[in-house]
C-alpha cells in the first residue's frame, strides 16, 4: 500500500544544510524488521516512523531507526517529526500558530512545542524526556587522540576532561582543544572500538566539543561519530546535546538561573545545524532543560510498500 513520506532537513533553516530525516506516516502494521530495511533504504542518520498513539491524548506514537539500529530517542528525529506532524495536520498551509504535542518515544512521553509561521521554518522545542547522567567510565588520552589523529595534548580543555554521559543514549563527551583540533579530526572507527566503552548494552558513540563556534552566536562547537549506528559522522544530534547538557553543567558548574546555549554541529560536513539548549539551573541542579531547532521540508511522496 503507498505510504506518505517527507524528508526534512532539522536545525536549520536553510534547505540542503542541517540534518536530514524521512518521516514515514501510516506505519501501524509495519513490524521492526521492515522499518529498519526502509531505514537503510533511506540511508539517513535517521527515519521516524509516526503510528497511532497508545495514549489517544497524545499525538502520535514514534519509533526511530538509524541505517544499524534502533533508538530510544533521539533529538533531530523529535523536532523533525514534531514539525511534520503539525504541518501534516495543518495541511502544509498554517499560518503563524503555536501547537503543544506528545510525542510517545520508547524512552518515554515527550512533550513538544511547535510554532508554525508563514514562508519560514517551523521551530519546534522539547523537554527532555530524561535529564542527563553521567556513567562510570576511565579513558586513555592516548587511545582517544589515536581514534581521532590528534595529539594527546589536543584532548581536554580548561577543567573539561572526556567523561560518559547518557539522556537516552550513551556518548562519550570528548572536548578538543579549540576549533582547529576538532577540524583537524580524521576518525578511524577501529581504533575507535578498541578504546570505547559499552554503555547501556551498546557501544558509546563519540561526541567531540569545544568552545565556541564559526558562527559567532555558538558557545559550543561540536562533531558526532557513531560506527554502532552505522553513522559516519552526523550533522546534528539532539541526543549527543541532551547528554552533553550534564557534561556542560559538571564541568562549567553553571549558577543558578536560566541558561541558554547555541550549540553549532555539521560545519565539518558542509551542513551547518544549530541546536537551542535550554538549561534550566535551581539549588545547583538542572531543574529542566529544552531542546529546539528549525525545520525545512524538501521532498514529500510515497512509498509502495
Amino acid at each position: 500500500m503507498p505510504r506518505r513520506y517527507a524528508i526534512y532537513d532539522v536545525f536549520t533553516d536553510t534547505r540542503l544544510a542541517g540534518n536530514p530525516l524521512a518521516v514515514v506516516f501510516d506505519a501501524d502494521d509495519l513490524d521492526d524488521g521492515t522499518m529498519q530495511r526502509i531505514a537503510g533504504e533511506f540511508n539517513l542518520s535517521e527515519t521516524v516512523f509516526v503510528k497511532t498513539p497508545e495514549n489517544p491524548a497524545h499525538s502520535a506514537r514514534l519509533r526511530i531507526f538509524t541505517p544499524g539500529r534502533e533508538l530510544p530517542f533521539a533529538g533531530h528525529p523529535t523536532v523533525g517529526a514534531a514539525i511534520a506532524i503539525a504541518e501534516a495536520g495543518e495541511g502544509g498551509e498554517a499560518g503563524p500558530r503555536d501547537l503543544v504535542s506528545v510525542l510517545e518515544e520508547n524512552v518515554g512521553p515527550v512533550r513538544c512545542a511547535v510554532k508554525l509561521g508563514i514562508q519560514k521554518a517551523a521551530f519546534a522545542e522539547f523537554d527532555l524526556p530524561r535529564k542527563a547522567a553521567r556513567l562510570e567510565a576511565t579513558f586513555d588520552r592516548q587511545a582517544l587522540a589515536d581514534a581521532f589523529s590528534l595529539k594527546p595534548g589536543q584532548i581536554g580543555f580548561e577543567n573539561h576532561v572526556p567523561s560518559l554521559w547518557s539522556a537516552g543514549v550513551a556518548f562519550v563527551m570528548i572536548p578538543v582543544h579549540d576549533l582547529a583540533a576538532a577540524a583537524a579530526v580524521e576518525f578511524d572507527p577501529t581504533l575507535w572500538e578498541r578504546c570505547a566503552p559499552f554503555a547501556e548494552g551498546r557501544l558509546a558513540s563519540a561526541y567531540l566539543y569545544c568552545r565556541g563556534g564559526v558562527n559567532h552566536l555558538a558557545r559550543f562547537h561540536t562533531r558526532m561519530f557513531a560506527p554502532d549506528m552505522g553513522i559516519a559522522e552526523d550533522p546534528a544530534t539532539g541526543a549527543a546535546v541532551a547528554a552533553m547538557s550534564g557534561a556542560i553543567h559538571f564541568f562549567d558548574k553553571l549558577v543558578d538561573g536560566h541558561h541558554p546555549l547555541l550549540i553549532e554541529q555539521g560545519v565539518e560536513m558542509g551542513r551547518p545545524s544549530f541546536i537551542h539548549l535550554h538549561l534550566d539551573i535551581a539549588g545547583g541542579a538542572i531543574a529542566g532543560a529544552r531542546i529546539g531547532g528549525e525545520a525545512v521540508r524538501i521532498a514529500w511522496g510515497t512509498l509502495d510498500l
